[in-house]
């Protein structure tokens, strides 16, 4: 009964997994859903990686190619991974520079979610022989977070 319940407050939460998918054909930061931690006393981390990210140079409009890696330490709530990934690809007919997408994607997360800790990386295919690779985190001002992030940030190589 009781898992009867969290599955029914889940489904009340999250109005993507499980239906039709909708790709939006541009930058839609309003398909991000969250759910709740169930352990949200254990720091931790959550990765994802999306090989198959394109957007487009907001200049030439040329498709730009790259790898997303996200990872976060959470607090309360969590990104459902359906809707990241209907996010992620938003962007495919978006014109924005690689540094502005990891950028935008990390904001929009930090908005959703309050995590403690998270960064995003973006490996994007070279094109005119050159591969570009940003890196931007983030955590929690005044806490061990804000000195993880700052820690990692030092540290950072691609």
């Amino acid at each position: 009964m009781k898992d009867e319940k969290m599955d029914e407050t889940l489904r009340e939460q999250l109005s993507l997994l499980g239906r039709k998918t909708d790709y939006k054909q541009d930058y839609a930061p309003e398909v991000l859903e969250a759910f709740q931690n169930k352990h949200p006393e254990r720091d931790y981390w959550v990765r994802f990686n999306c090989p198959e990210f394109t957007s487009l140079c907001p200049i030439t409009g040329q498709p730009d190619f790259a790898e997303i890696r996200i990872s976060y330490i959470p607090d309360v709530k969590m990104v459902e991974s359906k809707s990241l990934k209907l996010y992620l690809f938003s962007f495919r007919n978006h014109g924005a520079f690689h540094e502005d997408c990891v950028n935008i994607i990390l904001n929009d997360l930090i908005r959703l979610m309050d995590p403690k800790y998270i960064e995003v990386t973006g490996f994007f295919l070279p094109r005119g022989g050159i591969s570009i690779y940003p890196y931007a985190n983030y955590g929690r001002p005044g806490t061990k977070y804000e000195v993880l992030a700052e820690q990692r940030f030092m540290r950072h190589e691609v």
